[in-house]
């Protein structure tokens, strides 16, 4: 096999790429994996991640066995609860509106837990998810949301990880080298054209798997699906992410599908660069907004930030706040909340004010109207029922009454100095929409029929998501379909093909 000659071509370089690439080696095949970004910006979206993953599991045994090195002092001083396949698919039905493609979702939630075993057989180690996703009382941490487990390292940890995993077991890797065209025969796949620096050039193999992201980087594809304004928006990732995989594939034929007008997107740093940076990673994300208020220009709440845990409603307030007066908002906390913030509010990076007293802040919140503000918190602690106690690891069912949008938890009063508010507007993770897959991953065209030699998994299959997502569902999205994409490439090659070369290092 010549150097140009692979069994099988991954497109991409992020978690769902690398998952891919493992599973297709680890079934004999020489691996190659492309991916766009220089070296030192490689990993995709997986690398702006903070590496929480969400999978199904009966309780911390199962943990055990993603996690060996939990201490049993760990172990006594934390509920780890269970998160069912039940409750998984509860929770992707209930946020996609029923939406969700219910043969994609079924083996989502089912291979969850095999899968992050398999990834941990793959090297990858895991930590549960203290400080975010519990807090601590009467001495015990409880976790909620059903999100449990991160990377360790978090998403640079498992792109790392991960590489390393493909360098051990001889997956050739190309950086710099962008994919531009899907090679056919006219009916089977044949390989890929790419462009590196000084050079365009052929690249063989009968099996080519997509996994090169949405189109969340391409500011005019943004606007032309997602709809006006979406330009606005900034990139909360990779500015790689531009919608190859998508449009390579439906050159050649390939079937969209999904939720093309739908898309993940936060609240985020308002005064952020137009991508994602990786020194500062995650943590221009604004994610303890549960505990505040949201204002306006108009000075007016306009959302619910106690609808649900944030895992629930982070992905999809983006928008929201893109929609409103000059696509931003303030979030709003008082003193009585302040130990609850997330680190991410406290990088130098951010967009901050401070002030001992209402009127004091009202005079900082640049682009808002300080009389309508001043009115706005007035009646919005009246509303508060402080019968009802505050508890962060619970929907507590704090609530306000009488309001034109009220907060239905966590509801405290803006009452007592000092105040500090963080400025947001949207950044966009990545889009839904993206290329239909049959239950084994292989992409299907217009008639409802696989391409030969041609599959796809993670951010640029269609079907999944609508609407909104449950936090940590996509990085484990990608790893099931990639560890599936990988073994259907080579279990197609070997049937329709008698065989494939021999692989260039052994190893599982």
């Amino acid at each position: 096999m010549s150097a140009d000659q692979f069994d099988v071509i991954v497109v991409g370089g992020g978690n769902a790429a690398f998952c891919a690439a493992l599973s297709a080696q680890e079934q004999g095949a020489r691996v190659l994996v492309l991916e766009r970004a220089p070296e030192d910006e490689a990993g995709g979206n997986t690398r702006f991640t903070a590496g929480n993953i969400r999978f199904a599991y009966r309780g911390v045994e199962d943990l055990r066995e993603i996690m060996p090195d939990l201490t049993e002092d760990e172990i006594a001083i934390t509920d780890f609860g269970t998160y069912t396949e039940d409750q998984f698919f509860d929770d992707m039905f209930r946020v996609t509106r029923n939406r969700t493609d219910p043969n994609l979702c079924e083996i989502l939630v089912r291979r969850s837990f095999e899968t992050m075993k398999w990834l941990r057989g793959k090297g990858v180690r895991f930590v549960p998810i203290w400080g975010q996703q519990a807090f601590k009382i009467d001495g015990r941490f409880r976790f909620w949301g059903g999100l449990t487990v991160a990377a360790w390292g978090g998403g640079p940890g498992l792109v790392q990880a991960e590489t390393d995993a493909a360098k051990k077991r001889g997956i050739e890797i190309r950086y710099a080298t962008r994919a531009q065209e899907i090679l056919t025969d006219g009916f089977r796949v044949e390989g890929v054209r790419v462009k590196s620096p000084g050079r365009i050039y052929d690249l063989k193999a009968p099996c080519v798997i997509l996994a090169a992201g949405g189109f969340q980087g391409d500011a005019e594809m943004r606007t032309r699906y997602l709809g006006p304004g979406w330009e606005l928006a900034k990139v909360r990732g990779t500015r790689f992410n531009t919608g190859d995989g998508i449009k390579m594939a439906l050159e050649i034929g390939a079937s969209p599908f999904g939720n093309y007008s739908g898309c993940h997107a936060v609240q985020w740093d308002f005064n952020a660069p137009e991508y994602g940076d990786l020194a500062v990673g995650d943590a221009f994300q604004k994610h303890s907004y549960p505990w505040s208020v949201l204002i306006n220009a108009d000075g007016r709440r306009f959302l619910d930030e106690g609808a649900d845990f944030r895992n629930y409603t982070y992905a999809k307030y983006g928008r929201v706040v893109l929609e409103q007066p000059g696509n931003f908002a303030w979030q709003v906390f008082d003193r009585k909340v302040a130990a609850q913030l997330r680190d991410e509010y406290r990088i130098k990076q951010v967009t901050k004010v401070r002030a001992d007293t209402l009127e004091e802040l009202a005079g900082k919140l640049e682009g808002v109207d300080a009389k309508a503000f001043l009115d706005e918190i007035r009646a919005y602690n009246a509303a508060v029922r402080q019968d009802i106690p505050f508890n962060p690891n619970v929907k507590d069912g704090r609530r306000t009454e009488g309001l034109a949008v009220d907060k239905t938890n966590w509801a405290n009063t803006i009452d007592e100095g000092p105040f500090e508010a963080y400025q947001v507007g949207c950044g966009i993770t990545f889009t839904f929409g993206g290329l239909r897959i049959d239950t084994e991953a292989r992409v299907l065209d217009a008639d409802g029929q696989a391409i030969p030699g041609l599959y796809a998994c993670g951010e640029l299959v269609g079907g999944i998501f609508y609407f909104n997502y449950p936090g940590g569902s996509g990085l484990i999205n990608g790893a099931v379909f990639g560890k599936l994409a990988g073994a259907t490439a080579v279990a197609d090659l070997k049937s329709n093909l008698g065989g494939i070369a021999a692989p260039v290092a052994a190893g599982a």
